[in-house]
């Protein structure tokens, strides 16, 4: 099914090569799908065989599978994703974006949260993050192209989440690293952003309404604007950010929550 630009100016990436990670889940398909709408092509990596991967994507981009590239990643290591990285620059070209989405959420305290889930937290969310950014920012130096590097983060970076307290830290620290990379890369005409969902009824959020349902409802009644954010509400966001028009936004941290963070300020409840 077409979408209809989400902006009264719509722009082009026509012959831009985006990647994705997280590529599967809720935001990272419809981020996907916004882009090859826009004309790009798109290399989306996640944890899932090849074999289901197509499946799905053939189920959601019928029209569109020569300009889909699909690699199961490991963005935790840094040698998957640069690997990953390569072959799609050979395979096409240097990527002119990145989006940084792949994610995981636990629940534990700070208090309870054990070392295992503590450490994966930290692989995924934030070095996993990191390294795409990182290697994707290489491939665009190389090329000496200007680009667009997005993270997905969240406002648990901004406001404490007592009972997913490794992800609010990881999101911490990914904001961080996406205001060092922008220092860095803005000379090169390289823009690093975040978009920072509140509560997404989709992807890591979804599951866990779903194992709580009155969660939802609890976390409705809190949002000034009465709304949850859909997966396609945060992929415009990102899409935003990936205007080659918008080259003076760098570093910065796009809040996506409704206005929840102005009621409860810098504490979740």
């Amino acid at each position: 099914m077409a979408h209809s630009p989400p902006f009264s100016s719509p722009f082009s990436l026509q012959g831009s090569v985006a990647l994705v990670s997280g590529g599967l889940g809720d935001i990272g398909l419809e981020t996907a799908r916004l882009l090859l709408e826009f004309g790009a092509r798109v290399a989306l990596c996640d944890l899932k065989s090849s074999a289901e991967a197509a499946a799905q994507l053939q189920r959601a981009f019928p029209d569109a599978t020569e300009r889909v590239h699909y690699a199961c990643v490991d963005t935790a290591r840094e040698v998957e994703v640069e690997r990953w990285i390569e072959t799609v620059t050979a395979h096409w070209a240097a990527p002119s974006i990145a989006i940084a989405n792949a994610a995981i959420v636990e629940s534990g305290s700070a208090m309870s949260v054990d070392a295992a889930s503590w450490q994966r937290h930290l692989d995924i969310n934030l070095s996993g993050s990191f390294w795409l950014a990182r290697s994707a920012a290489r491939q665009m130096l190389g090329a000496r192209i200007e680009g667009r590097i997005v993270f997905v983060g969240s406002w648990a970076a901004h406001a404490p989440h007592p009972h997913i307290s490794a992800y609010s830290v990881a999101k911490a620290g990914l904001r961080m690293a996406c205001q060092c990379l922008a220092l860095e890369l803005a000379p090169h005409g390289i823009t690093v952003n975040e978009v920072a969902p509140g509560f997404v009824d989709a992807g890591l959020s979804a599951r866990l309404f779903e194992a709580d349902p009155p969660l939802r409802e609890r976390c409705l009644e809190r949002v000034p604007s009465g709304q949850i954010l859909s997966a396609g509400d945060v992929a415009r966001e990102v899409l935003a950010l990936c205007d080659p028009a918008r080259r003076h936004i760098t570093g910065s941290c796009i809040v996506v929550d409704g206005g929840l963070s102005l009621l409860v300020g810098n504490k979740a409840q």
